[in-house]
């Protein structure tokens, strides 16, 4: 199927179709669960109820990637393509890709991996907030964060270099299963080509590949097998390995390792972001750490210290269990907040930690302050989203910030 030829039907009325719709000037169909009445927006698209889709009269879909597998618009559709098949299946020069995926951590590597290669033209997007329909096809390398979700749908497309980060069980209400999420994770090897990289955590059920698999495990391994002094390099715990993951792309496709540029990249906010208080009191807003794995990552950056630990808000049915298990060798005091207080209070008593019910972050900034010390640090990584409280992880971390100011 030529794709160029056939303007798409598109499923969601959000960011990604919208901008493959503007590929066409508008004028294109939408189905939308949000929207209960049809009407035409500003670019002359119509835009229509789910429930009036009907498959024998489109002959292409594209489809915001969010969809779940058991949507009834991706039930029925009959010729149903990912945002990065479409895209990439209209250019006939592609960029060279770069694809970036995990469970955390795929944001910062791609933001990193983009500022390293940005001398040599690189722009990224995707999950990281451009959509690919946005992106300038004429420029030499794309590096795109990856979601799962998208990956579940891409069946054709394929990245030159293909990047996993770590990844623990997540979304499983959306893959069905742990091993679901994995498989999706690992579905870009399938059609990866001879010569091709994949730079992948060790211990996955890999599938047959053409690619050349690198399995790491440490970032000692990282950086002896790409030749990184890690020493040279500012960053620790998981940044750590996001920069060592970034320099061994610059590595093996230009011999180059520019520790400076490196050390120069700022990361964002909201991600074990440092502040001290007018005592001198170290505060780290980790609250980007959304699921288990982010938060075992803060806590063992900063567990050498007596911890002071802000757990809690909507972990979406996910058990704990395993995150208690990692960090009770460090001994933190927990201190609860949101949706799932009970049972975070109930894991610490199981576990043998103390915990203090707050119920906001704004209460247990203040309960904190109270045995808070130049030798220990506060850190609120909650293991869980944000939603139940807050607009985003962004307003959470700025209310935590906004407390420590106060104090």
């Amino acid at each position: 199927m030529n794709t160029n030829d056939i303007k798409p039907t598109l499923f969601g009325y959000g960011k990604t179709t919208k901008a493959i719709a503007k590929l066409y000037g508008g004028g294109c169909t939408f189905f939308d669960d949000n929207t209960f009445e049809p009407f035409i927006d500003e670019m002359g698209n119509h835009i229509l109820p789910s429930h009036l889709f009907d498959p024998e009269a489109s002959a292409l879909e594209v489809m915001t990637p969010s969809f779940k597998p058991s949507h009834p618009l991706v039930q029925n559709a009959k010729h149903l393509l990912s945002e990065y098949d479409y895209i990439l299946g209209r250019l006939q020069d592609k960029p060279y890709n770069i694809w970036i995926s995990g469970t955390n951590g795929k944001t910062t590597t791609t933001q990193m991996l983009t500022h390293l290669l940005a001398k040599r033209g690189a722009i990224s997007g995707g999950n990281i907030g451009t959509p690919l329909a946005e992106l300038d096809p004429k420029a030499p390398i794309w590096v795109l964060e990856t979601s799962s979700f998208t990956l579940h749908y891409t069946h054709t497309a394929s990245p030159n270099i293909y990047l996993l980060l770590p990844i623990t069980p997540d979304h499983l209400d959306w893959h069905g299963s742990a091993e679901g999420y994995t498989a999706d994770k690992l579905a870009p090897l399938l059609t990866m080509r001879e010569g091709e990289l994949a730079l992948v955590p060790k211990g996955l059920p890999l599938p047959q590949t053409n690619a050349f698999v690198v399995e790491y495990d440490t970032n000692e391994f990282l950086a002896n097998y790409f030749g990184i002094d890690a020493s040279k390099l500012r960053f620790k715990g998981a940044f750590l390995q996001d920069a060592l993951l970034a320099l061994a792309v610059t590595k093996v496709l230009y011999d180059e390792i520019d520790y400076e540029s490196m050390n120069a990249f700022i990361i964002e906010g909201h991600r074990q972001q440092e502040l001290k208080d007018a005592k001198g009191r170290l505060w780290v807003n980790d609250s980007k750490a959304t699921n288990l794995d982010a938060a075992i990552q803060a806590v063992k950056v900063y567990g050498d210290k007596q911890l002071h630990l802000i757990l809690g808000g909507d972990d979406k049915g996910v058990e704990l269990d395993e995150l208690f298990i990692a960090i009770k060798q460090y001994d933190p005091i927990i201190y609860t907040v949101g949706a799932n207080e009970d049972k975070l209070l109930k894991l610490s008593e199981k576990y043998g930690l103390n915990a203090f019910k707050c119920k906001t972050v704004a209460n247990a900034v203040q309960e904190i302050d109270k045995n808070h010390t130049n030798g220990s640090v506060a850190l609120l990584s909650p293991a869980a989203a944000s939603l139940d409280q807050f607009s985003s992880y962004k307003e959470r971390g700025d209310v935590f910030m906004s407390s420590v100011r106060a104090l």
